[in-house]
């Protein structure tokens, strides 16, 4: 038989009270760590999880100021603004950035090019949670696609910004230059803060140089967002300060006039107020379609326009450098009288042809094959200007030490950037003794004075340097620096420090008068035979109700050797000979001086001076009709 254990109640009870305190320190402990918990959270290590907590709830956005509008000078908005409407990427949000690019393209079409631009933005360093736009220019229905699948992008937005405008297209993209993507090198350079929510900035003409005053100031906001990167509400704004607006001298109607007038031939006009040296046209062709940079364009429509021959990326109007020809005639001239190898009435016979003397080179006369040799007869300054006669300033040239060509030269800006506010302009060569030892290896030969007593050899300018001597012959000697900008709503950041140019010296106020009447005779002489009239009178000046002065020039691009017959129906396009012309209006107190060259045009009084005639009465004639 079993016998059943007696119960012990003190010991029961003991054991229970022995559980009951193990158990209280237990939940004690765990309270205790709770606390400790809750301190090192909400004290000690409070402002490190606040900035944790506030970076998934609250962002900081910088806002892209609007930029600065750009005007004519009648008021004509030539550099405007638009919302576009882009797809960006916060990658921050997104658990598989490729699986979410692949659904995108799905909806709304993404392209190689833009996955590969969308990878270089995505590896430079940006704020956190800033959004990385992977495809611009969203249509409506596009916009309308995202929104309807916005619940399975998380990460995924659509921002509208505004982004440039050019509503005349190619017609001002040489003269006021354009904006550009923001890239690798920009960013050594642009300041981070400034710049933190732009995505363009001005690369070429006035937007490049202007760029400081025309971005404006950044501005920031502070939003409120949810899990899925939602804004839901602002909780602070500092607005951005806009660009300043600027307005230029140019005139865009005389644009459309010089453009037009150029027609289909590559070349560049431009046109200053020899008053100012405000530029009031500056047109180089062909011309590209700036906006295509800020919409963007397939690889293929690039190449299309970076690989033409006609290179309609060059802006041949600051850039391009050739040599003058002869309008670089009334320069020799005028150095020839303040060195006093000549003067205005020296006469010398023209035979068509000079020759240096103990050499048998012969450099010819433009007429040698005119009227069959025979030149041009007896030949005074006068005359040699307004009949370009080559062998009266291979003759003086020849007289003349290199020093006193060169040096008066100079004076009216060759082999210089005179500019005051165009960006990336040339400064073209005037050469001399130095700079051929230094470059060629080889002395200054009196055949260097020869040729450039023509404007040829290594002589080069661009059309904008040769409107700029157009300038100083029509004020008498007085230099203008070329300059766009006419007025602006506040003081611009670039504000114009430049010194001005000292005016030639040398030529008596005779001499400029003299000079402005022979370029005048180059137009409106005529009716006294093929030896007689002016050069671009049977061209232009038959029925001109106004008084012009100018100067054709044809300049050479390839060599003819000796005995040779220049046959440019028989020459490659690219080899034919440039056309120019240079000339200003009234005579008596101009208001226009222009340059036109027309690339491998041919001869400067046929081709480039009709050109020059158009943009002039474009200019010119209604302002004589309002009088």
């Amino acid at each position: 038989m079993v016998k059943l254990a007696i119960k012990d109640p003190i010991r029961e009870k003991q054991m229970f009270f022995n559980r009951a305190a193990i158990l209280f320190v237990g939940v004690i402990a765990l309270i205790g760590m709770l606390v400790l918990r809750m301190v090192q959270l909400q004290v000690w290590e409070f402002e490190a999880y606040q900035t944790r907590s506030d970076q998934n709830r609250i962002q900081v956005q910088p806002l892209a100021p609007p930029r600065g509008l750009i005007f004519d000078r009648h008021g004509e908005v030539i550099a405007d603004n638009r919302v576009s409407s882009s797809l960006a990427l916060v990658t921050e949000r997104i658990e598989d950035l490729a699986s979410i690019i692949q659904k995108v393209s799905v909806i709304v079409g993404i392209t190689p090019a833009e996955i590969s631009e969308f990878e270089k933005r995505f590896s430079r360093k940006r704020r956190p949670y800033q959004p990385i736009v992977l495809r611009d220019a969203l249509n409506e229905e596009e916009i309308a696609l995202l929104a309807v699948n916005r619940h399975e992008f998380v990460g995924v937005e659509v921002i509208a910004e505004q982004v440039r405008e050019y509503p005349f297209g190619d017609l001002l993209a040489h003269a006021i230059g354009s904006v550009r993507r923001v890239n690798e090198e920009d960013l050594q350079t642009l300041d981070e803060v400034r710049y933190s929510g732009t995505r363009f900035v001005g690369k070429l003409g006035v937007e490049r140089y202007y760029e400081r005053s025309l971005h404006g100031e950044v501005g920031y906001q502070q939003v409120e967002t949810d899990a899925h990167g939602r804004i839901r509400q602002v909780l602070d704004i500092q607005p951005p300060i806009a660009g300043h607006n600027i307005t230029l001298h140019l005139d865009n109607r005389l644009q459309i006039a010089a453009s037009a007038a150029l027609g289909q031939s590559r070349g560049a006009v431009v046109a200053l107020d020899p008053r100012s040296g405000g530029i009031l046209a500056m047109v180089s062709q062909p011309g590209y379609d700036p906006n295509l940079f800020i919409t963007g364009m397939s690889g293929n429509e690039f190449g299309e326009i970076s690989g033409s021959k006609y290179k309609p990326l060059f802006n041949r109007a600051i850039n391009g450098q050739y040599a003058p020809g002869s309008t670089f005639k009334p320069v020799v001239g005028l150095a020839g009288l303040v060195s006093e190898v000549t003067s205005w009435d020296e006469v010398i016979q023209d035979t068509g042809a000079f020759r240096l003397p103990g050499l048998k080179r012969l450099y010819r006369d433009w007429s040698w094959r005119t009227n069959n040799s025979g030149g041009q007869g007896e030949v005074d300054l006068f005359r040699a200007i307004y009949r370009s006669s080559n062998v009266f300033f291979y003759d003086i040239a020849s007289r003349m030490e290199p020093k006193q060509l060169i040096d008066f030269a100079d004076q009216f800006g060759f082999g210089r950037d005179l500019a005051v506010d165009v960006a990336g302009a040339s400064g073209g060569l005037l050469p001399d003794p130095v700079w051929k030892k230094a470059y060629k290896g080889e002395i200054w030969y009196p055949g260097d004075n020869v040729n450039m007593g023509i404007g040829q050899g290594d002589l080069l300018v661009t059309p904008l340097q040769m409107a700029t001597v157009a300038a100083t012959l029509a004020n008498r000697g007085r230099v203008v620096r070329p300059r766009m900008l006419l007025a602006s709503d506040s003081v611009l950041i670039e504000a114009d420090a430049t010194s001005a140019i000292p005016s030639v010296s040398g030529p008596t106020p005779e001499d400029w008068e003299k000079m402005a009447s022979a370029m005048e005779a180059v137009v409106h002489r005529g009716n006294q035979g093929f030896r007689g009239n002016g050069t671009v009178w049977a061209y232009i000046g038959r029925d001109i109700s106004y008084r012009m002065a100018g100067k054709s020039g044809t300049a050479q691009v390839v060599e003819i050797k000796q005995g040779q017959e220049y046959k440019e129906e028989e020459l490659e396009e690219f080899n034919r000979k440039h056309a120019w012309f240079i000339a200003f209006a009234p005579i008596e107190k101009p208001v226009i001086a222009l340059a036109v060259l027309v690339e491998n045009g041919g001869g400067g009084s046929s081709v480039a001076a009709p050109v020059a005639r158009e943009v002039i009465d474009a200019y010119l004639l209604p302002q004589l009709a309002a009088r």
